[in-house]
């Protein structure tokens, strides 16, 4: 299976167990997998034909910013489900990650990884 990948998305949102996050924000930054077949739009070098990463960007960053969540785990699975509904896309890993995470003497990053498939119909 082939595969798009877009990193870093960074966004303004407001995602967070404690209440400041859901009121004050924080940035969050989002690394997408994207798998779905590239061979008709290798072959015929048609837009149509592939997924239009325009439209993923907008939609991480739509979810980024509108959502308030107390979950990080509860983000990245609205933002596969929301890429999931994209024409041609058979799967996705999502990498969302809180770079400044409101942690007592912790300065390093946490990252959530999922990978969701889009179910058989």
């Amino acid at each position: 299976m082939d595969s798009i990948h877009i990193n870093n998305i960074r966004c303004y949102g407001y995602t967070g167990y404690l209440p400041e996050e859901q009121v004050l924000g924080q940035w969050f930054e989002v690394d997408l997998t994207i798998w779905l077949d590239l061979t008709a739009a290798g072959q015929s070098d048609d837009i149509a034909k592939t997924l239009d990463y325009r439209q993923a960007i907008e939609t991480v960053k739509q979810l980024m910013q509108t959502s308030k969540f107390a979950l990080v785990e509860k983000l990245a699975t609205a933002i596969a489900d929301a890429i999931l509904k994209i024409d041609k896309v058979a799967q996705v890993q999502v990498q969302l990650s809180k770079p400044a995470a409101p942690i007592p003497d912790f300065s390093g990053k946490i990252m959530i990884d999922i990978t969701r498939t889009r179910a058989s119909v």
